[in-house]
Formats: C-alpha cells, structure tokens, sequence
C-alpha cells in the first residue's frame, strides 16, 4: 500500500534543519512503502525547497521525480469537486490540503504522512473515523 504524503513531509526529509527533520528520515527508513505524493504538492515542495534550501535541492526533488522515487497521483473531476466540498465544510483547509484529502477518500487509504497534525487531525474522512497521521 502506497504512503501518502504531503508537503511538511517532503520538505523536513529534504531540510536537515527543519524539526520534524529526524522524525521523518527515521520513519520513511522503516517504512519502505511507495511515497505517493498528490500531484498538487508538487509545485509547492518545489517552491519551499528552492526559496528555502536552493535551487540544487529543488533539482535534487525533480531528479527523485523523474526517476520514481515519488510516485504521482494526478486528480480526476470527482476529486476537485469533492476538494471544493471539503473547503466549504473546512473554511480554513485550503487547496493543497483538501486534495490529498480527497485523494486518500478516493484511495481509500487511512494513513497520511504529514507535519500537519492542526488540520490532518480535524478533517473526517468519508471512509474512515479519522486519518492516522504519521510520523
């Protein structure tokens, strides 16, 4: 089953100064499962590691892209549409946010890997109680 991630998670495995940094490292190497990365957040991983870090490790981000160390999950209609949906119950989950939402709905999937416990941990999931959110 694929690890869906989002964007606090790719940025710490990148920033060794960030402070969820070691957490996220420790974790992903005992979890080897396939990361799955809404393609969504793929813009705003570019954007921080670039702004943040430098252009070498938004390079190094695009390189795991292009050799399939990140799979992508592009989104169909149903899951804009239930993206606007959960941005109207959630007035303060924005766009990012509720399509890995949607995302994980239509996967059918429980666990999100996220820095984002404020508002991974609010959101109810249609298929399940609650996400369980790691690291």
């Amino acid at each position: 089953m694929p690890l869906l991630v989002d964007t606090g998670v790719l940025y710490a495995l990148a920033d060794r100064r960030d402070a969820w940094h070691a957490r996220v490292r420790t974790f992903l190497q005992s979890h080897p499962d396939q990361m799955l990365a809404p393609v969504t957040i793929v813009p705003e991983v570019a954007y921080l590691l670039a702004n943040r870090i430098g252009a070498r490790a938004e390079q190094a981000f695009a390189a795991s892209l292009a050799n399939g160390e990140l799979a992508v999950e592009h989104l169909n209609r149903k899951d804009w549409a239930r993206a606007v949906d959960l941005m109207s119950t959630y007035e303060w989950l924005g766009l990012v946010d509720a399509t890995v939402v949607a995302i994980a709905e239509r996967l059918k999937l429980s666990t999100v890997a996220t820095t984002d416990r404020r508002h991974f941990g609010a959101v109810r999931p249609v298929h399940i109680e609650g996400f369980h959110l790691v690291p």
